[in-house]
């Protein structure tokens, strides 16, 4: 990302929507934009390769592996205005298990894109069952769109759950459900 550009493309909005970047509390505005967009769409930049083939492991563990909760936020493509929510994520291993710390980043490497949650839930779970090649995936997203809540139809409690399942979490009714079960109970 060019910052220089995006300052320049970020003052040149400041004055179409009738503001004077020049007064005292924009000045240094374009340039901190500019900054939260660089950090806000970083996953255009991150390798999901070097991410995942450096942290999985052969493993004779064929249980359900589930790591849930997982703070996100993303931007609407739409919109280019936050989402953000939690994200649960299960997979049952074939020989191959992932270090827990990569699930999230993974979430976060697509996270940090423009994006539509759909989209999102997606690339999680095929990205998982590509390198791992598991008996099954699982993800579910739970979100709040500020497309929705601060414009539109302004419905500020409003949560968008989306799902995306391979193999057995897809195939077989009781692995989806135990999954589902075990996202919804309170362990801690």
């Amino acid at each position: 990302m060019n910052i220089e550009k995006t300052k320049n493309l970020i003052r040149e909005l400041l004055i179409e929507i009738g503001e004077d970047p020049d007064r005292e509390g924009l000045i240094k505005t374009p340039e901190r934009v500019a900054k939260a967009y660089e950090f806000l769409t970083q996953g255009y930049k991150q390798d999901v390769d070097e991410i995942m083939n450096k942290a999985i492991f052969s493993e004779k563990y064929d249980e359900m592996v589930i790591v849930k909760d997982i703070d996100f936020y993303s931007m609407c493509e739409h919109h280019m205005l936050p989402f953000f929510g939690k994200a649960h994520v299960a997979y049952i291993p074939n020989g191959k298990i992932i270090g827990l710390s990569k699930i999230p980043r993974l979430v976060d490497i697509f996270a940090r894109r423009l994006q539509v949650q759909e989209r999102l839930t997606q690339q999680i779970a095929d990205t998982l069952n590509e390198y791992l090649k598991p008996d099954g995936v699982g993800v579910v997203i739970e979100a709040m769109h500020m497309c929705m809540m601060m414009r539109g139809v302004e419905k500020q409690n409003s949560i968008a759950t989306t799902s995306a399942m391979h193999g057995s979490f897809k195939e077989d009714e009781r692995t989806r459900n135990e999954f589902l079960r075990l996202i919804n109970s309170s362990i801690r």
